[in-house]
């Protein structure tokens, strides 16, 4: 299909329908995604000769990919209300000011360290699903928390979900780990800083910004090079988690320093007679126990995705040639997947919770499932048609159009500012770092090549922008969302969103741009 400016505008208009109606009418994610995937249906079918097969193979393998995000959508919410009904995220959220007072450290403890940490060893949407609501048991209002837990993490999603988008990209560009981890993990090791910066910012304002300053530095140091160290030495799977890891460590000790504590006074502590702070951790130790244990133990994750739900589809073409070929779906390992990990830890703590008898009702387990459906039922809907959009998207060669007008209309030069942007918008119409690096990699490594660019620093801003775009993406703040009370209310919150998540996607374009320019 020729490739001309109104091809252009056409293609991108499903992604311009959903961003207009959720950040301009305030719209929730599920009558924005069903808006953006009828869209995409009604372009695909008349524009860009799609056919009814066409689009029964999308949808169907749009199922697939929703139902792996909806498994941990359901589980996220599944382990935070047993935890929430147990009474251990405001047992948190009243103990931490114990260590220290300092509502800017704290916001950095919870949603720049340990949001990273989750994303290390879940991703998927966990993170922010976990987080939020600790931040709420904070004092945070819903709409600051989803925020911060979104963009604390960003930095860390390449190399988080066990090098998930990093092992993506080698596997679409044909180029080994070792050619690409070093700029990959250096380029978001330097977006870690501004990650943490904008939790402070948004936390407490410009002075809570500047107070942080030494922590910032000092944290972000930590987990930058730490990520760095262990990427390129082939051990790109736990770049994000060794990296969180370490900044956990030299958080705690920096709050407990003598330059940390003098900030502000040391708030007192206070004994709580009826919840234990150390079981209240339990849970959360649970999962990051069993997220490394099979992920991590050969043998254990083999026994566990021994059962994997995966159908197989037929090759698909547009009237204009745009091919898909014939390809197996997203499978689903049914007790090996992120969701059943989650639902494991949940059921632990559930037995741990009401042997302590931390519930006060007996039905708790009814009333905690009864909740979850009640949040859930939302953000599967504005997930389902969000994914079904961006699959019709993909398989009618507008993904692609996309990304060719941005490429071929810009110099080499310039190109490097626009990288980065490409492999944001790629994780914003997905969801997802590695969908982008699946559909953007191989374009931007031959455009690289053809402009005489470094590869490897061009892929570097490819899957750091993907990282930090994707948590933008209404599929991954619905998810947050949800977790909050603000089910059908993202609008607001991606407005807010918007402008600050866009701040790390520039920098890394700028630092892409210098690195190729010296």
């Amino acid at each position: 299909m020729e490739l001309t400016g109104l091809t252009w505008l056409l293609a991108l208009l499903p992604v311009l329908a959903v961003l207009l109606l959720m950040v301009g009418f305030g719209w929730g994610g599920g009558r924005a995604g069903v808006a953006g995937f009828l869209t995409a249906l009604l372009l695909a079918l008349l524009v860009f000769g799609g056919d009814a097969l066409l689009a029964i193979v999308a949808i169907g393998k749009s199922v697939f990919l929703a139902a792996d995000v909806l498994y941990i959508v359901w589980m996220a919410l599944f382990f935070y209300n047993v935890t929430n009904e147990a009474g251990t995220v405001a047992l948190i959220g009243r103990s931490l000011p114990r260590l220290t007072p300092d509502r800017a450290a704290q916001s950095l403890l919870i949603s720049w360290i340990f949001v990273s940490l989750l994303q290390g060893v879940g991703g998927f949407g966990v993170p922010v699903a976990v987080v939020a609501p600790l931040l709420v048991g904070l004092g945070y209002s819903a709409t600051q928390s989803v925020i911060m837990a979104s963009l604390g993490h960003g930095w860390a999603v390449t190399f988080g979900s066990l090098g998930t988008s990093f092992v993506a990209l080698t596997a679409v560009t044909g180029l080994p780990g070792e050619r690409l981890a070093h700029d990959a993990a250096l380029t978001l090791g330097l977006a870690c800083l501004i990650s943490g910066a904008l939790v402070a910012y948004v936390s407490a304002g410009w002075s809570g910004l500047l107070r942080s300053l030494p922590m910032l530095l000092a944290v972000g140091a930590a987990m930058g090079l730490t990520q760095w160290f262990v990427a390129t030495q082939g051990l790109w799977t736990l770049g994000s988690t060794s990296g969180a890891l370490a900044g956990a460590f030299a958080g705690v000790a920096y709050v407990l320093s003598p330059l940390g504590r003098s900030k502000t006074k040391r708030a007192a502590a206070q004994a709580d007679s009826s919840r234990s702070l150390v079981l209240a951790l339990a849970a959360y130790a649970i999962l990051l126990l069993l997220a490394f244990s099979v992920n991590l133990i050969a043998p254990l994750e083999t026994l566990m995705d021994s059962i994997l739900i995966q159908v197989r589809f037929p090759a698909v073409a547009t009237t204009y040639g745009w091919e898909v070929p014939t390809e197996s779906g997203r499978g689903i390992s049914l007790f090996g997947h992120a969701g059943a990990i989650l639902f494991y830890a949940g059921a632990l703590a559930f037995l741990l919770y009401k042997r302590a008898n931390y519930f006060e009702r007996d039905d708790a387990w009814r009333v905690i499932w009864r909740k979850v459906s009640k949040s859930a039922l939302k953000s599967t809907v504005s997930i389902l048609a969000l994914v079904a959009m961006a699959s019709l998207m993909t398989h009618t060669g507008m993904t692609q159009i996309i990304a060719r007008g941005i490429s071929e209309t810009v110099s080499a030069q310039v190109y490097p500012l626009f990288a980065p942007f490409i492999g944001s918008l790629g994780a914003f119409m997905t969801g997802s770092n590695t969908n982008s690096n699946v559909v953007f990699g191989a374009l931007q490594q031959e455009t690289a090549a053809l402009l005489a660019l470094s590869v490897p620093i061009v892929l570097a801003g490819q899957t750091a922008g993907a990282s930090l775009g994707s948590v933008l993406a209404p599929a991954k703040i619905i998810v947050g969302c949800s977790t909050v009370g603000l089910g059908g209310q993202e609008g607001p919150v991606i407005r807010r969103m918007l402008l600050l998540g866009l701040i790390p996607v520039l920098f890394v374009a700028l630092v892409t741009f210098l690195r190729l320019s010296g």
